[in-house]
């Protein structure tokens, strides 16, 4: 009894490792890496700004809320993506389970993003709390 619980944690720790590594399966664009539960969301009013990339980089404060629309571009590993609109690029983290149930975002899709800004002295990235599709 004691072996097979030791097998299985061994395989589910090969597992975890093997999907650190693999594009998620909500995302189907670029990759740069060598990793969706089905989840309701609220679609209501929303009072969190609409910034570009400019205005955050430029004027955002560290763990400013902030909603962000334009394109997933690339999946650069580890839940980190390039997040592009028409005033710039920044590097946005997604948790797997943000990613639509069930469906697909290629790096055409335009998408809105509502999450925190994360303003440190060597990065600056946008941590994605919703993802929802655009028309």
């Amino acid at each position: 009894m004691r072996y097979t619980v030791s097998a299985a944690a061994a395989v589910m720790a090969l597992g975890a490792a093997t999907l650190a590594f693999a594009q998620p399966s909500g995302y189907t664009g670029p990759s740069n890496a060598s990793k969706a539960a089905a989840q309701g969301s609220y679609s209501g009013p929303n009072n969190v700004p609409l910034m570009t990339v400019k205005q955050l980089v430029d004027t955002g404060r560290d763990d400013q809320a902030a909603r962000l629309q334009g394109r997933i571009v690339s999946f650069e590993g580890d839940e980190r993506y390039t997040f592009e609109d028409a005033t710039g690029r920044i590097t946005v983290e997604i948790d797997n389970e943000e990613f639509p149930a069930g469906q697909t975002v290629s790096a055409e899709q335009r998408v809105e993003l509502t999450g925190e800004f994360d303003k440190g002295l060597r990065k600056t990235e946008f941590e994605v709390d919703h993802l929802t599709l655009l028309p």
